[in-house]
């Protein structure tokens, strides 16, 4: 069913490091928002292409609702954001696991930057140079907010590196963290083979799905 819920916005689903989730977030905040508003697009701006490729799966395995996508690159992210940004309600794009220009394009348009990240000390030494991307950004966007969320945490609760992870992500100023958390969980992985979200795929995985729903909730701030 189509809601009337939300508000225009274009999110930016990206970072500097490969390998954190980017992707599979994008998909499935696309196919999740598609689904209750109708009316999203999803820019690829990734040379691997595995966005498209992921909605191009959805097409032929004929799962509904369609979600919208095109393929940019370099500074036609920003002009094409831009120019299309008044024929949807909300647009998503996927940017590579590098400091690219289709990165520093998309940050100069969106209205929040979602960087997922492990939760691995690897993964935390980019923080420094995504804080100082934003802030470079925010000199041309005065409205976009940057947000980190933590992505392939382990599932166990007595493993403790999301709480040492906050601390230090704290320790930047330009950069949120999210309170949602994502689990290592291999529903993920079989639900992007099959062109779906966490939440159309059967069987079900509800920690998954709570997990997924949360940060939607989050960041089109309906929580």
């Amino acid at each position: 069913m189509i809601s009337n819920r939300g508000v225009k916005m274009i999110i930016l689903i990206g970072g500097e490091k490969g390998g954190s989730g980017k992707t599979t977030i994008a998909t499935n905040l696309s196919a999740m928002r598609t689904k209750d508003t109708g009316d999203l697009l999803l820019i690829d701006t990734d040379k691997q292409q595995t966005a498209s490729y992921w909605c191009s799966l959805r097409e032929d395995n004929q799962i509904f609702p369609r979600v919208a996508s095109i393929q940019k690159f370099e500074k036609a992210v920003r002009t094409e954001t831009l120019a299309l940004k008044t024929k949807y309600k909300d647009i998503t794009i996927d940017a590579g696991g590098r400091d690219s220009s289709e990165l520093r394009s998309a940050l100069l348009v969106a209205d929040k930057a979602i960087f997922p990240l492990r939760p691995s000390q690897f993964d935390l030494w980019t923080l420094g140079r995504m804080n100082t991307l934003v802030e470079t950004a925010t000199e041309f966007n005065e409205k976009l907010n940057a947000f980190i969320v933590i992505n392939q945490a382990s599932p166990n609760p007595a493993v403790k590196e999301v709480e040492e992870a906050r601390e230090l992500i704290n320790e930047f100023g330009n950069l949120k963290l999210l309170k949602t958390h994502l689990c290592e969980r291999i529903v993920y992985r079989r639900a992007a083979i099959q062109g779906m979200a966490v939440t159309e795929y059967k069987p079900e995985d509800t920690k998954a799905i709570e997990e997924m729903k949360n940060l939607y909730e989050e960041i089109f701030d309906e929580q």
